[in-house]
């Protein structure tokens, strides 16, 4: 259990919150806005101070030099499907534990779709996974969604919770999962486990202000940090949106203060 202690104290870094940035997207939907050029993209990731980002392992190659050089660490995602595919929702097994431990991964995560008739499938991969990550010491964040076919499910907070507690049951040391829309029914998803759970960004907002209070309510509500792909790496400026989204996971800004910082993002005015 050491080695696993030791990389979420990495991952975690001196705080008890983690800013993780999702960039496993090509594989699911192809070269979109804002990953057309990976590289590109770390370095504003990493210029803005997160923790960790997640990518599949062809990537690795070209980041691992701009990783090396800064706090950001390298969450390998061993999991994918894409859009093309007639069954999109049942994710496969791409790569293994081993692997990244080889590519220099801090943690592995895999991604499970409930509801889903690929269930069981992906299931039994995840113990699988989670057994391997015990036998070499790495943490494993699992994302979770409900995709049962109804649109409401995604946010229901008595499914996100359920989904929350098989991740812990499986052995997952992250739990990632949607918001649930208020602070009040976010409480039962993070009280049912007992491990840090993060909040997926799910499609692109319509606002900046629509993202920050999320984060924001959502470490109100005993989450433990974001894993936000799309609503980061599209935005105007991703370094600017991560030091302003750092200051609310670090617990240095106020609501009323959120509102004035979320106006100069708009404005396109540097944070204070």
């Amino acid at each position: 259990m050491a080695g696993k202690e030791i990389r979420l104290k990495r991952l975690f870094k001196s705080s008890d919150r983690i800013i993780i940035v999702p960039m496993d997207h090509g594989v699911t939907a192809g070269p979109i806005e804002g990953i057309e050029d990976v590289p590109k993209t770390v370095r504003f990731i990493t210029q803005g101070k997160a923790d960790a980002i997640v990518l599949h392992k062809g990537l690795v190659p070209q980041v691992s030099h701009l990783l090396g050089a800064s706090q950001c660490e390298l969450i390998l995602h061993l999991s994918a499907s894409s859009n093309i595919s007639p069954d999109s929702q049942r994710k496969e097994l791409v790569s293994t534990v081993e692997h990244a431990i080889r590519l220099g991964a801090t943690a592995v995560s895999i991604h499970v779709n409930l509801g889903n008739p690929s269930e069981s499938h992906m299931l039994r991969d995840f113990g699988r996974i989670s057994e391997d990550c015990q036998r070499w010491g790495i943490p494993l964040l699992a994302m979770m969604y409900v995709r049962d076919g109804s649109a409401g499910s995604e946010f229901d907070p008595g499914k996100v919770k359920h989904a929350a507690r098989i991740a812990q049951e499986l052995g997952a040391d992250i739990i990632k999962v949607n918001y649930t829309g208020s602070i009040e029914s976010f409480w039962e998803v993070t009280r049912g486990v007992k491990v840090p759970v993060v909040i997926a960004g799910g499609p692109k907002t319509s606002t900046v202000a629509q993202l920050l209070f999320m984060v924001y309510d959502a470490l109100q509500a005993g989450a433990q940090g974001i894993s936000i792909g799309r609503n980061i790496f599209q935005a105007p400026d991703p370094a600017q949106l991560l030091s302003t989204i750092r200051l609310i996971t670090d617990s240095q800004i106020t609501r009323d203060k959120l509102e004035e910082l979320t106006q100069a993002l708009v404005q396109g005015s540097r944070i204070p």
